[in-house]
């Protein structure tokens, strides 16, 4: 009954991440399972199989000019997020979904992530499945949201749910450690060698992510003076601070794409708790100084809450703000630094595992009528 039907698949196109563990998903898929993939930015995600299209979308965050300014004061529901009115490109992109779903019939619809799509889909008969983000999403547009889905996949181990998640919702997760991330670590001398760093060097990497305004350089700089015998390396953003004096062991590289090879090479590693950095530092495992960045619903800092409770991680809410901040901080990222819970973190092969998930749930969904008085069990 589903041969040759598709999923659908929506993906926000702020940051990698979406974009990355959409790609090892899809990957992972059987090769006669077609994927229509909806996104305003299409150049952000890695190799894809012939089974999978992208169909471009306008922004449903992004003003394009043609927008209604007056209505920019209509209040917005509390069961929704992101709904502004009179958005032309809103209205073209929810007719682009909807037409597929009328022409197309797919059998799933994956969004990663926005409310008011997964309630769309929900509302045109179409099962969906719900990306599962750290953060405060108790409101009711999340729990619609959860509520209305089939399912939901939570790229990330399950030791690192939430604690007021109910043992009924983590029924319905398909929890997958390590999704969408590289997970063959260089060896640290392998990756010393590639970013061009000395064996004998103590290093220490900065790595914000790319869905903000990065770290401040100030704290940054204060912490290489307190560890001038280490090399500092920072990568990703960094905000310039006009008052920073730095010392010359700190070096700003910007954007790589070998974000992997720097954490494979650190002796400790700051960053912020993206979910694809974390990952990354996970698999590493590496000693770390979780330091959040302000995302929506205060998902970094609910994910470095989980961090730091299941011990993989010491959790600092800002950069420490002195020399002495900081030799604590790192004397307690190493002294309570274990590897082996790190790695327990990741799974041996998350994306095959969820695309094995999504195609038992397609068959459960789709199999012949339930006798009267039962019902598709998705727990």
């Amino acid at each position: 009954m589903t041969t040759g039907r598709p999923i659908g698949y929506f993906v926000h196109h702020q940051g990698r991440g979406h974009a990355e563990r959409c790609a090892a998903i899809v990957n992972a898929l059987p090769r006669d399972r077609p994927v229509r993939i909806f996104c305003a930015q299409a150049d952000i995600f890695p190799a894809l199989p012939a089974n999978a299209t992208i169909t471009a979308i306008p922004s449903l965050f992004e003003p394009d000019g043609s927008e209604a300014p007056a209505m920019s004061l209509v209040a917005t529901p509390e069961t929704l997020h992101c709904a502004p009115l009179g958005w032309p490109g809103i209205r073209r992109a929810m007719a682009t979904l909807t037409g597929f779903f009328a022409a197309e019939n797919p059998v799933l619809m994956i969004c990663d992530v926005s409310a008011e799509i997964a309630q769309l889909a929900r509302i045109c008969s179409v099962p969906h499945i719900k990306i599962l983000q750290h953060g405060n999403r108790g409101d009711a547009g999340h729990q619609a949201a959860y509520d209305g889905a089939v399912g939901l996949i939570a790229p990330y181990a399950e030791a690192l749910a939430q604690p007021e998640w109910s043992a009924v919702m983590r029924a319905r997760t398909c929890f997958a450690g390590g999704l969408g991330v590289d997970l063959r670590v260089a060896e640290r001398e392998v990756a010393r060698q590639r970013i061009g760093v000395a064996s004998g060097e103590q290093l220490f990497v900065v790595l914000s992510g790319g869905g903000g305004t990065g770290f401040a350089q100030a704290p940054i700089a204060v912490g290489a003076r307190a560890f001038c015998d280490a090399r500092w390396i920072t990568i990703g953003q960094i905000a310039p601070d006009w008052h920073a004096t730095e010392s010359g062991n700190v070096e700003h590289r910007g954007w790589v794409d070998n974000a992997a090879d720097y954490i494979a090479a650190a002796d400790l590693v700051v960053a912020s708790t993206g979910n694809t950095t974390c990952q990354q530092i996970l698999a590493a495992a590496r000693p770390w100084l979780a330091v959040p960045e302000w995302r929506y619903f205060d998902e970094q800092v609910r994910k470095a809450d989980a961090l730091a409770a299941a011990g993989v991680a010491v959790m600092r809410r800002d950069l420490p703000s002195s020399a002495d901040d900081w030799r604590t901080s790192i004397a307690e990222a190493f002294a309570t630094h274990d590897p082996q819970r790190q790695r327990s973190m990741i799974a041996d092969e998350p994306a095959r595992e969820t695309a094995a998930w999504l195609e038992t749930l397609i068959a459960r969904l789709w199999s012949p009528a339930a006798t009267p008085g039962e019902r598709v069990h998705l727990d």
